[in-house]
């Protein structure tokens, strides 16, 4: 499946070779005739389908690809009930994403699927949403929207299509998206405890122990949570706390400080 088009060497970084890759595929599909170019590539001219599919590939092939996409939803619109125009749609979606319009790309990708829901391609449709989503997460100290889009649609990737390597792209990725929306409960945790909102902060730390404990930021969470119990005059769930941050990560920076913390405030308590 995987062969090089025109401008995967021009610095593009490993997170969209797949794509690339797969798109590549797709433009296997293309009939041999390249077509004479119109001088007009993206105004209305009615043309065959041949011409308008390869005016469409040799601008993707060329690197420009919003021209690419314009011309690929031409194609479907001069002629909708050709076979082109199904593979149109897909190349126009990934046309968008090359060309990081990510809401038009996602546009296109769903609206393929709602049209041919269970086309061989639809895999690649499904991934390619995600990769839109995936590709424009922000920092934690940002909404998590975008975030959580590309959670539920990587999920989605991994639960329909198990056995593809989009899906073990995807269930990659899903470690990353699950770190940052975890670093985000941390952040407003910390927040809450700035602000001297301890009950509020424990509920983001224990957010993180229970939904994202396979994240980094599981042992700070532990921790924090030690902290928090202290000081709402809760030594007993402080020590449980830093029972498991102990059990769990014994060497850990996280797991000293929760220690050295239980003495000070807690002596006649232990932290494992």
């Amino acid at each position: 499946m995987i062969a090089s088009v025109s401008d995967v060497s021009h610095g593009r970084s490993p997170l969209r070779l797949l794509a690339l890759a797969a798109a590549t595929a797709l433009l296997g599909l293309t009939a041999g005739c390249a077509g004479t170019k119109a001088k007009k590539d993206v105004a209305y001219v009615a043309r065959d389908v041949d011409t308008l599919y390869a005016a469409a590939k040799d601008r993707l092939d060329r690197g420009d690809a919003k021209q690419a996409a314009a011309l690929f939803d031409e194609v479907e619109r001069q002629h909708p009930y050709s076979p082109w125009a199904r593979r149109a749609q897909l190349m126009s979606a990934f046309s968008y994403y090359a060309a990081r319009d990510y809401a038009k790309s996602v546009q296109s990708a769903q609206r393929f699927l709602s049209i041919h829901p269970g086309n061989k391609d639809a895999p690649y449709a499904y991934y390619l949403v995600a990769l839109c989503y995936y590709e424009q997460i922000s920092d934690v100290t940002r909404d998590q929207k975008i975030t959580q889009q590309a959670l539920t649609a990587l999920t989605e990737v991994s639960r329909r299509y198990p056995n593809t390597t989009y899906a073990i792209d995807a269930r990659l990725k899903l470690d990353l998206v699950n770190d940052h929306l975890a670093g985000k409960e941390m952040e407003i945790g910390r927040f809450y405890q700035r602000s001297g909102k301890w009950l509020a902060g424990t509920l983001r730390f224990r957010t993180v122990v229970e939904k994202y404990q396979q994240t980094s930021h599981t042992p700070e969470a532990l921790y924090r949570l030690v902290e928090s119990y202290l000081v709402l005059g809760l030594p007993e769930q402080a020590q449980k706390a830093a029972a498991v941050l102990g059990s769990n990560y014994p060497g850990n920076e996280w797991y000293e400080r929760a220690y050295k913390l239980m003495n000070e405030k807690a002596p006649g308590t232990t932290a494992s």
